[in-house]
């Protein structure tokens, strides 16, 4: 079997008639949703979670570190290295954006440059989520006067700055497995090593 043309590797979005919808739950966050839908061969029945989408920020210092957070995840019931990250829970906002107030809001810093890096779905047979990850550098933290008070599990949170290799070592070693963290240590690396030219340039002006 032939290698497909590197421009023709790309996912393809498509609908599929859906002929009944049902929530099944409705969460406070998202909801669990059961819809009939026609895949070609008759009917089939799909119960998924209905999510709103999320943003995550791989923030680079000028020494390549980067920048990872501890927070409990009680689903799995581990505390996780991950990187600042959030719900696209503002009607309306766009992605980079809602990662520029994520950064603010978690880790007091500001970004005078950013990036997209990296987009995916993070588990396309049980939910829609579909999460971005920026590339943010030019680092300066927030002034005192417009820092967000943090509560529930970001209280808790615990930053600490890695540098990217070591970063990029603890994910292929299984050490840290949050998927925001996995792909954008690994993309991150992928693209420094491309010397950038691969990202594409974004503002972040709301």
């Amino acid at each position: 079997m032939s290698a497909p043309d590197p421009a023709q590797l790309v996912d393809v979005a498509q609908e599929r008639d859906v002929v009944a919808r049902e929530t099944v739950f409705a969460g406070r966050i998202w909801d669990v949703v059961r819809d009939t839908v026609e895949l070609g061969d008759g009917p089939a029945v799909r119960e998924y979670v209905a999510h709103p989408g999320a943003v995550a920020v791989l923030a680079l210092d000028d020494d390549d570190r980067v920048l990872l957070q501890s927070q409990y995840r009680h689903p799995v019931r581990h505390v996780l290295w991950e990187p600042p990250a959030g719900l696209l829970d503002v009607p309306g906002e766009e992605r980079v954006v809602a990662a520029a107030r994520e950064l603010a809001e978690e880790a007091d810093l500001e970004a005078g440059r950013w990036w997209r890096l990296a987009e995916f779905f993070s588990s396309p047979g049980g939910n829609d989520e579909r999460i971005t990850i920026f590339l943010a550098r030019d680092l300066r933290p927030v002034p005192d006067e417009r820092r967000y008070a943090r509560a529930e599990e970001e209280a808790d949170i615990v930053p600490v700055w890695v540098p990217l290799d070591d970063a990029v070592t603890a994910v292929l070693e299984g050490r840290l497995r949050c998927p925001t963290t996995v792909t954008g240590v690994l993309a991150a690396a992928a693209a420094r090593a491309a010397g950038w030219s691969t990202l594409t340039e974004v503002r972040a002006e709301g």
